[in-house]
This record gives structure tokens, C-alpha cells and sequence, in this order.
């Protein structure tokens, strides 16, 4: 079992004899998990007497975020921004009004953060330890988004310049992979939002939690708001970028097939000028014969149909000229 404890101001390395002892005692104890074993799992159970659907629960990550009321206890799962899919941007929260248990998977800068500045934070004025402790942990996690949403648009910016100038497959397939980072993004928030939704509307009531508690979660409540909206801005001007880089590649394949069009039509007219004068009867072979007749009436018939042709394709506009 990898644990540390928080009591009094003081951090441990925390065993199942130290917890027991902490539980029997004065003052409020935070419980930090990196993960749930077996020797965890028991001490959960017995020790704290929680419920086992929601030790259960806690031992596997993935989950959407939730918030569950159970007999003297309250079950959150939060999550923050995890663009690289490695799970640990997901915390579990199991908290009373004596104790809170946070369980994560791996290192949690969130944890380390919020230890370093709890004494510091105005939110612990007037409110329950516990309370001051999920929320600090739910901040932590909720402003994690604004860094990744502030790269989206500086790099949704520099796509579509890249695009106008020259568009490649590697724009888009990363292109795909930002929108796929919002989908994913988007599955978070919104639970999440929802879920302080209902904190502060009283549905699910949480133990310890006063008016000036609920201001602060109700602040959380207005950030998620303002982060979905980010995200559905960021999906949109996805969608934006795609078109463009397909209307660009659409329009360079037409500078392409005109180019090619104008090169085909060129040389029709001269196929037909040497197929005519290519044919086999005995009049044509024996009366066009001379150099002057060669010159004039071959080769000058191909260079008058080419400049006329040319000519017709600039007015019209087809080769760079004004239009008739």
C-alpha cells in the first residue's frame, strides 16, 4: 500500500497501524492513496467503514465524473485535462466530515500543488477542512483545462496559415487528432459540469458544506460553463479549418485539371492537322509537295491554330488575363 497522510499541517508516510491511530484520534485526516490494494482496500472497509461499492469503484479509473451520496459519506470522481490519455488526471474523492480519502493513479501534481498552498487558500476560512480539501483538489483539476483549450487556439491559428500556404496530409490528421482531444474533452466536462450543478443546487447534499463553501464550488460551476463553451468554439473553428484545407486542396486539383485541360486542347487541333495531312491518297502526295508548302501550309496551319487557341484562352481568363 503506497499512502501518505495529511494531520495537523504534518505529511507521512502513512501504514494501517498509523491510520487506525489517526481515526481514533482528535482532528481531521487526509488519507492520500496511488491506487487501492488489497491491504487498502480492507483498511477502507473495516477502518473507515465505507461502503464496498464505492471502495470498488475507487480501485478502477476511467470513470465519468460523478458524485454519489452515500450512509456519512460522499463519493466523488473528478477529472481534469489528460490530453496524453495517461490516467492521472483522475482523482476519486471518499470524504466525511472527520476524514477525506483521495485516490489516484501514479504521481498527481494536483495533490502536490494542493498540499503546498492549502493554509494559503481563502477558501479555508469558514469551511470544513474536508470541504476546503475537495475543493482545492476540484480547482486544481478544473483550471488544468485552460492551458490545453489556450494551445487550441494558438494552433488552430497557425494551421490555417500553413494551410492557405500549403496544405499537406499532416495538417490534417492533426486536425483529427485536436478534434478527437475536444470529443474527448467534451466528455468530461460536461458530466463534471452537471455534477456541480447539482452541489449547488442542494440535490446531492454534502456533508460539512455551508453558504460560503457553496460560493466557491458555485465559482467551479461557472469555469466549467465557460470551459464547455471553449470547447464547443474550439470544435467549431476545428470544423472551419477542416473545410478549408478541403476547399483548398479542392481548388488547387481545379488549378490542376484546367492546366491540364488547357494542354489537352492545345495539342487537339494539331492532332487532327497531322492526322489529315498524314493520309494516304495519291493527290495529297503529289500535289503538296515543296519546302514552301511544307512550311506554310504544315507547319503555319499548327502555329495558327496554337495562337488562336491561346488567344481564346486568355480572354476567357484561363491563363492568368482578364476575363471577356
Amino acid at each position: 500500500m503506497h499512502a501518505t497522510m495529511s494531520r495537523n499541517g504534518q505529511v507521512t508516510a502513512a501504514s494501517r497501524t498509523e491510520v487506525q491511530q489517526a481515526l481514533g484520534g482528535d482532528g481531521f485526516l487526509w488519507l492520500d492513496l496511488d491506487g487501492i490494494d488489497a491491504e487498502a482496500s480492507a483498511m477502507l472497509l473495516e477502518d473507515f467503514t465505507l461502503h464496498h461499492l464505492a471502495v470498488t469503484a475507487a480501485a478502477e479509473f476511467g470513470h465519468r465524473p460523478k458524485i454519489e451520496d452515500y450512509d456519512g459519506f460522499t463519493y466523488v470522481v473528478a477529472r481534469g485535462a489528460d490530453p496524453d490519455a495517461t490516467g492521472t488526471a483522475e482523482i476519486h474523492l471518499l470524504f466525511s466530515e472527520r476524514f477525506l480519502v483521495s485516490v489516484h493513479r501514479g504521481d498527481s501534481p494536483v495533490v502536490a500543488s494542493v498540499r503546498e498552498g492549502l493554509t494559503e487558500h481563502p477558501a479555508a476560512a469558514g469551511s470544513p477542512p474536508e470541504i476546503v480539501v475537495a475543493f482545492r483538489l476540484m480547482e486544481e483539476l478544473v483550471d488544468s483545462f485552460f492551458p490545453l483549450l489556450d494551445g487550441f487556439d494558438e494552433r488552430i491559428d497557425s494551421l490555417e496559415d500553413e494551410i492557405l500556404a500549403r496544405p499537406t496530409d499532416e495538417q490534417l490528421g492533426t486536425l483529427f487528432d485536436m478534434k478527437r482531444t475536444l470529443i474527448q474533452t467534451r466528455k468530461v466536462i460536461t458530466p463534471q459540469r452537471d455534477m456541480l450543478a447539482s452541489v449547488t443546487s442542494g440535490i446531492i447534499p454534502v456533508p460539512g458544506l455551508t453558504d460560503e463553501g457553496e460560493r466557491y464550488f458555485r465559482s467551479l460551476y461557472d469555469r466549467l460553463i465557460r470551459i464547455s463553451d471553449l470547447v464547443d468554439s474550439y470544435r467549431d473553428l476545428l470544423s472551419g479549418t477542416m473545410d478549408t484545407h478541403l476547399s483548398v486542396v479542392s481548388n488547387r486539383l481545379n488549378v490542376v485539371m484546367k492546366q491540364l485541360t488547357v494542354i489537352a486542347t492545345i495539342f487537339l487541333p494539331l492532332s487532327f492537322l497531322t492526322g489529315f495531312f498524314g493520309q494516304n491518297f495519291g493527290w495529297l502526295v503529289v500535289h503538296l509537295t515543296g519546302l514552301s508548302v511544307f512550311l506554310w501550309l504544315g507547319l503555319g496551319s499548327e502555329l495558327v491554330a496554337v495562337v488562336l487557341l491561346l488567344l481564346y484562352f486568355w480572354r476567357k481568363g484561363w491563363l492568368g488575363g482578364s476575363a471577356a
